[in-house]
């Protein structure tokens, strides 16, 4: 999914790389069985505690923990994570298991990134910004990360120009905190 921002008199085109959401389907799944039955599924409880679901179709996983919380990353698109999580509950209610066929999924986070197409000069913006809110460090790692308070999302802009955004639950907080951070940046044009 790709959203259009302006940063500066830079229109930046931005992608979502990851949304994650979680649910519960029931109270507790046996996994072992799940594993058994579903095609792609990695489940190695010593090595980590879910089951790990890889979908065919798309780029898009579910873990799926003992205690009925199902997580999906991956997803590249929001819907995708509905249509994710949806397709493993039936599969597993196919397995005579009982579980909520449409559980109530909550974002956690989105991680979205674009390319300015040009060198950031993260010196100017560091001393532009407010400090509080700004952590950069050329020496320990060779980005600047501006934290907003609202939307609490995080940006991370590295010298090359490209941009990353987490933490945000909806995409519209992105292009809240892209245009917030465009009329920071105002006076440097």
């Amino acid at each position: 999914m790709y959203l259009n921002i302006l940063i500066g008199d830079v229109l930046a085109r931005m992608r979502i790389e990851n949304a994650v959401a979680s649910t519960a389907l029931r109270r507790d799944l046996d996994l072992q069985t799940i594993a058994l039955s579903l095609d792609n599924a990695e489940y190695e409880p010593e090595k980590f505690p879910s089951l790990i679901y890889q979908l065919e179709e798309s780029k898009a996983v579910i873990l799926l923990f003992r205690s009925s919380e199902a997580v999906c990353t991956a997803a590249s698109v929001i819907k995708d994570v509905r249509v994710a999580i949806c397709k493993v509950a039936k599969q597993i209610e196919t397995m005579g298991i009982e579980i909520e066929l449409d559980p109530l999924i909550i974002v956690q986070n989105i991680v979205a990134s674009s390319d300015l197409e040009q060198e950031a000069h993260l010196n100017v913006i560091d001393i532009s910004l407010c400090l509080e809110r700004v952590e950069y460090g050329p020496g320990q790692f060779p980005r600047l990360a501006y934290r907003f308070d609202d939307p609490k999302i995080v940006l991370l802009i590295f010298r090359s120009g490209r941009l990353v955004y987490t933490g945000a639950k909806k995409p519209h907080m992105i292009i809240d905190a892209a245009n917030r951070l465009q009329k920071s940046l105002e006076w440097l044009d």
